[in-house]
């Protein structure tokens, strides 16, 4: 019975998880392996939002990010889970979550820490 229980609820999880993966198609989830291709070498300005899933502040950004990517066409909005991608998180030394870093042509040109308001994204890019 307890079996059937576990499954059940992994079952669940992977469907919600499978959701939220369809409901952010705009936000790119971004590791190691396609950091360079997908951020370094992109030929927009890239929005990094540096977050962990355990995070509750990076829960409650998560819909804006989501909101500034569908409403501004002229930006590339990607998403780094830092317990997953360790070693991007400490290149760019990430001490606190959520951290937006804006990147233009490969190089850090802004950086914000906490939770933040939509306009307040939407001017890091100005």
């Amino acid at each position: 019975m307890v079996y059937i229980n576990n499954s059940t609820s992994i079952a669940e999880e992977n469907t919600i998880n499978k959701k939220e993966e369809v409901t952010n198609m705009n936000v790119i989830k971004v590791t190691e392996q396609n950091f360079e291709q997908e951020v370094l070498n992109s030929d927009m300005p890239v929005l990094i939002d540096f977050y962990a899933d355990w995070c509750g502040p990076c829960k409650m950004l998560s819909p804006v990010i989501e909101e500034v990517s569908q409403e501004n066409s002229n930006i590339k909005v990607v998403k780094i889970n830092v317990d997953e991608s360790q070693e991007i998180a400490v290149k760019y030394q990430v001490m606190s979550i959520p951290t937006l870093v804006v990147i233009k042509n490969g190089n850090e040109v802004m950086r914000s820490v906490g939770l933040i308001d939509k306009s307040q994204i939407v001017n890091m890019f100005k």
